[in-house]
């Protein structure tokens, strides 16, 4: 098969380069609707919301949106609300965004900030302070050839 109709290997980070620049478009599309108050829910008034990430199908017309209400509050009101409005921030997305589809808006929480804080609580347990002393006592010049 000659190497043009090769299928493109994914690239790092979940998808081809196509599928994260349009998530990176249609994130900053998002972002942009939700800081300008654009969506007139009562349940989104008076919440900052992030998006800190956007996946798309390898189709693009499917975008994955991962939002989290500022202080992490609500966050089940918040995806109700998105999902209520989904026809109108679709079009709004369409409109800023130029792609023959517009995709279809999924909204999920982002857990990564949930699951950083746990992976901290874990690394400061005593159970894993007292291997990691262990670890330096064992193996003194591990930690200076770490700070080179």
């Amino acid at each position: 098969m000659p190497s043009h109709h090769q299928k493109k290997s994914s690239a790092p980070g979940g998808g081809s380069q196509r599928q994260l620049r349009v998530g990176e478009q249609v994130r900053h599309a998002m972002a942009e609707i939700l800081a300008q108050g654009n969506v007139h829910d009562e349940d989104l008034e008076g919440h900052i919301i992030t998006v800190p990430e956007v996946r798309m199908s390898p189709d693009l017309k499917l975008a994955t949106v991962y939002v989290m209400p500022l202080g992490g509050r609500d966050t089940e009101i918040i995806i109700a609300a998105l999902e209520r409005n989904k026809k109108f921030l679709r079009g709004e997305v369409a409109r800023r965004v130029n792609l023959k589809f517009a995709p279809d808006l999924r909204f999920r929480v982002d857990e990564r900030f949930d699951e950083a804080e746990r992976i901290e609580k874990l690394l400061r347990t005593p159970a894993v302070q007292k291997d990691l002393e262990q670890d330096l006592e064992q193996n003194p010049d591990s930690d200076r050839e770490e700070e080179q």
